[in-house]
């Protein structure tokens, strides 16, 4: 029931508060700590982002002004000093939010399962892969040296295509490969994981295959195989060939030692044609190419995240600051995304995030708020092509 409580604090109020003392105790983020905890850190950084801040200065220009509702808002401390929040962020292990993360990414995923346009009956779930590249200054962050004249660290993301929902996420400096994204994943036996070519290697998709899981990838063009044979012609006119086949050279053998599936596919409306190859050999080649249709979701997840998530300018310099601004980002999205749902919510969460951003210090129930006015013509640039977080 409401009592009275500002519109942040009862944002805070979704987050899980056993479990992140339970992932601080396990890093040991509050040992030898009097005043300004974890928690406060995270608060003051979930601040800057609903607030659309653009530096530590500002959050703690505008949170002391207010520092008679500190106590009310959720903080333990009666101010915050700049240099005590930019050492926070320098030092403290930034895998304690990338966990928190984690932990609002599983409740998440179940409040969007099967919430949006994905309308392919799988038995187990499908995950399209991939990345995105966050550029840096290269003076500023010369441990994320990229190229001669850049820096930039880059994120690799599963998104839960069910929901749209990231199911993990890893940040790693820029010239890390994609291909070794899949070194750290765990595969679900029965998924479907949906990748371009950059993740197109035959002895991680052998492991892939050895737990039990399905993928689609696309072919290099230079993929040297020897058929089997071939399905019969497809009534679809799109589905150019389905073939049975194995890897042709010594290596590719070696690494990949079974059968696998080819389909190549031409796309009317670009007039391309599209090469996959898979381990799954019952499904319709057309599904298979609706799968892989659905990994453009990832591509808007990216384009989204990038214009409303404030990661363009970095509140520290190390990596671990770093690290630090983008899992707070990605937790700032989840808890207005868990909110959304949990109080039935009918806006999409552009709007969310843009009244939130002028309301934090009102005493109006967020529900309230949220659902008191609709507006057909406030909408996102591109709400209607980013349909990924409208539902």
């Amino acid at each position: 029931m409401f009592n009275g409580q500002y519109v942040f604090s009862q944002i805070v109020d979704f987050l899980p508060r056993s479990d992140f003392d339970k992932i601080v105790k396990k890093y040991n983020g509050d040992k030898g700590v009097r005043h300004f905890d974890c928690r406060d850190q995270l608060l003051a950084m979930v601040f800057g982002q609903l607030a659309n801040l653009n530096s530590l200065r500002s959050i703690t220009l505008c949170l002391n002004a207010h520092h008679n509702l500190l106590y009310h808002l959720g903080f333990k401390v009666k101010d915050i000093t700049l240099s005590t929040l930019s050492r926070a962020n320098e030092n403290r292990d930034h895998r304690i939010f990338h966990d928190l993360a984690f932990t609002l990414i599983a409740e998440a995923r179940q409040l969007y399962l099967n919430d949006n346009d994905f309308k392919i009956k799988l038995k187990g779930a499908a995950y399209a892969l991939d990345s995105t590249v966050i550029d840096l200054c290269l003076n500023t962050f010369k441990w994320a040296r990229f190229r001669t004249t850049k820096s930039a660290v880059k994120i690799h993301t599963q998104l839960d295509l069910r929901g749209n929902i990231p199911s993990f996420i890893l940040i790693t400096q820029a010239k890390t490969h994609d291909v070794n994204f899949l070194d750290d994943l765990e595969f679900e036996a029965g998924a479907f994981y949906i990748m371009d070519r950059g993740y197109f290697d035959f002895e991680r998709l052998f492991n892939i295959d050895g737990q039990r899981a399905y993928f689609v990838v696309r072919a290099k063009d230079n993929l040297v195989f020897k058929r089997v044979r071939s399905a019969k012609a497809s009534k679809n006119q799109d589905i150019c060939c389905d073939q049975i086949i194995k890897p042709g050279t010594y290596y590719s053998q070696k690494y990949y030692p079974e059968k696998l599936r080819r389909i190549k596919f031409y796309d009317a409306a670009t007039g391309q044609y599209y090469v996959w190859l898979t381990n799954n050999f019952t499904l319709k080649a057309t599904i298979i190419a609706d799968l892989y249709k659905h990994r453009w979701q990832i591509e808007l997840f990216f384009k989204w995240m990038k214009q409303h998530l404030h990661i363009e300018v970095f509140w520290g310099h190390s990596e671990n600051a770093v690290k630090t601004q983008i899992c707070i980002a990605l937790i700032t999205f989840l808890l207005a995304a868990i909110m959304k749902k949990r109080l039935n919510i009918g806006r999409d969460l552009y709007e969310i995030l843009q009244i939130l951003t002028v309301s934090l210090f009102e005493k109006t129930p967020i529900n309230i708020m949220l659902n008191q006015y609709t507006n057909a013509e406030i909408s996102d640039a591109f709400g209607k092509q980013l349909n990924l977080f409208t539902f």
